[in-house]
């Protein structure tokens, strides 16, 4: 079987190897295709840490950091109950660094534990996201366990691949207006064409132009210290962090005495998973739209450089071609 590594900043290799053997709770995987989680893959190709303080370490293990997966299960390893041969399956759950060999390859042992059956004829750019979904979920059932979105008018800023999802939800979840922020115009456009009802630059007099008053909810999914702001400026009732933050935001008086909420980050799990891909299977989620190109796993390289010069939000590698 082939299997990509990243050796060192900027150089991947598409490799051979000797196909794995599934351990104890996991199954073996032919995977049909893998999406990028873009801030995972440039930074490792570029040798800047995800996370501030972090380190890395090359080679990076091979397979990483692949994980958002659609496949077939053609192996079932020791006490596995709920998976068969044949099942067609995609992640909702990242396994992390610490295992032997990430998604990013023909074959991948996976624990089932990780996985979710799914419906065969979705198609692989419709499916493979879903633990980003399931990502995403999570942040939206923390709004929900604090009074939900029904008649709420929301604001999505960011609008990379989980802004995106994040229109999506916020309309799924019962808000009535959804608007979208990013400076980008090609993403304002994409935001438009999912549902959101309006797609602004974060500045105020497009903002303000888009909405009679301040939003009820924000969601940010940027990750910047001025993206945060900017909504918590333009919100009534709270802000839900989704982006990772890399710096520090002021919440001041203004915030203080208008009663707004900073909604931390939840954990990652399979209820929300689930969630996820009841929505993809009804049709109120649809991940093809932030999947704009589509490659050969052996071209890693250069799909990340579509991400880093902006012109892919998402790629789908097949593994096959």
């Amino acid at each position: 079987m082939k299997q990509l590594q990243i050796v060192a900043p900027g150089q991947a290799e598409w490799q051979d190897a000797d196909v794995p053997t599934p351990g104890t709770g996991e199954v073996l995987l032919k995977i049909r295709a893998i999406t990028t989680c873009p801030h995972w893959d440039m930074h490792l190709m570029s040798g800047e840490p995800m996370f501030p303080g972090a380190r890395l370490n090359y080679p990076i293990t091979p397979g990483q950091p692949g994980h958002e997966l659609v496949a077939d299960v053609v192996e079932v390893g020791p006490g596995v109950e709920d998976l068969y041969v044949g099942a067609r399956v995609a992640a909702w759950q990242d396994r992390g660094a610490d295992v032997r060999l990430g998604g990013y390859a023909q074959f991948v042992p996976f624990a089932a534990k990780s996985l979710l059956e799914v419906r065969s004829d979705l198609a692989p750019e419709a499916i493979a996201s879903l633990e980003l979904a399931m990502c995403l979920q999570v942040t939206f059932d923390r709004l929900r366990d604090r009074g939900g979105l029904d008649g709420k008018a929301v604001a999505i800023g960011g609008l990379g691949p989980a802004g995106i999802i994040a229109c999506q939800l916020a309309r799924a979840w019962g808000a009535t207006r959804v608007v979208a922020v990013d400076p980008v115009p090609e993403r304002r456009e994409l935001a438009l064409s999912v549902g959101a009802d309006a797609a602004v630059e974060p500045t105020e007099a497009s903002f303000v132009a888009s909405e009679e008053g301040p939003v009820d909810i924000s969601v940010d999914c940027a990750g910047a210290a001025a993206s945060v702001e900017f909504l918590m400026d333009h919100s009534k009732e709270a802000v839900a962090l989704f982006g990772v933050l890399r710096d520090d935001f002021a919440y001041g008086w203004r915030h203080w005495c208008g009663h707004l909420d900073i909604v931390g980050y939840g954990r990652h799990n399979r209820d929300a998973g689930e969630r996820a891909l009841a929505l993809i299977e009804d049709g109120r989620l649809d991940l093809k739209p932030i999947v704009t190109h589509t490659l050969p796993l052996a071209s890693y390289a250069e799909g990340v450089e579509l991400l880093r010069t902006k012109q892919a939000i998402k790629v789908c590698f097949l593994p096959w071609e």
